[in-house]
């Protein structure tokens, strides 16, 4: 974590119904100097989307070595490498020969060229998934972002909704490649 990182505190309700996983989480998020709400709020939104006791987030953005999250199983094999952006292909392809499984969510301007780009490499990697986050759903997710959160998570037949108990946000994903329905699995 960068010694100037900003420290946001996250209590979340977890109600995935596509998994049956019903968790309350207290988190501590570090937010890179470089990284932005809408990022943050990003990697929030999958760890609640694959929640589960061993997944825990990397230690940042300057830290290449590590995804936005990971799930380790008890001999500390990685089983899930979570990133968030646009990766570089490189990086994908280390992830994908070092976990069981790697999955991707772009957002934000870019992710379609991004996907154009990288497509053809992609598509050859049999353990990666990519969903995309549309603009005004990851915009609609920075704005829940506050030092200190209570949010709610409901997952319902792949539909999502983040709550902070004043506002609503529907994110709709665009799976581009694998299957991850319900996504934690």
């Amino acid at each position: 974590m960068a010694s100037n990182a900003s420290i946001f505190k996250a209590t979340i309700q977890i109600a995935d119904m596509d998994r049956h996983y019903y968790e309350d989480y207290a988190l501590t998020l570090a937010r890179h100097p470089s990284e932005t709400d809408e990022r943050m709020m990003v990697r929030l939104l999958a760890f609640a989307l694959h929640a589960h006791e061993t997944l825990s987030f990397g230690r940042g953005l300057s830290t290449e070595e590590e995804p936005a999250l990971w799930h380790k199983d008890l001999t500390g094999a990685i089983v899930r490498w979570i990133e968030v952006g646009q990766p570089e292909g490189k990086t994908i392809r280390r992830a994908c020969g070092r976990a069981k499984q790697v999955c991707i969510y772009t957002y934000g301007r870019g992710a379609d060229q991004w996907w154009e780009k990288n497509l053809a490499t992609l598509e050859r990697l049999n353990n990666l998934a990519v969903m995309n986050l549309p603009p005004d759903g990851s915009r609609a997710l920075a704005t829940l972002a506050q030092p200190s959160m209570q949010l709610q998570c409901t997952i319902q037949e792949g539909q999502i909704w983040m709550a902070d108990g004043k506002n609503t946000t529907h994110i709709a994903l665009t799976i581009l490649k694998g299957a991850l329905a319900p996504f934690g699995q």
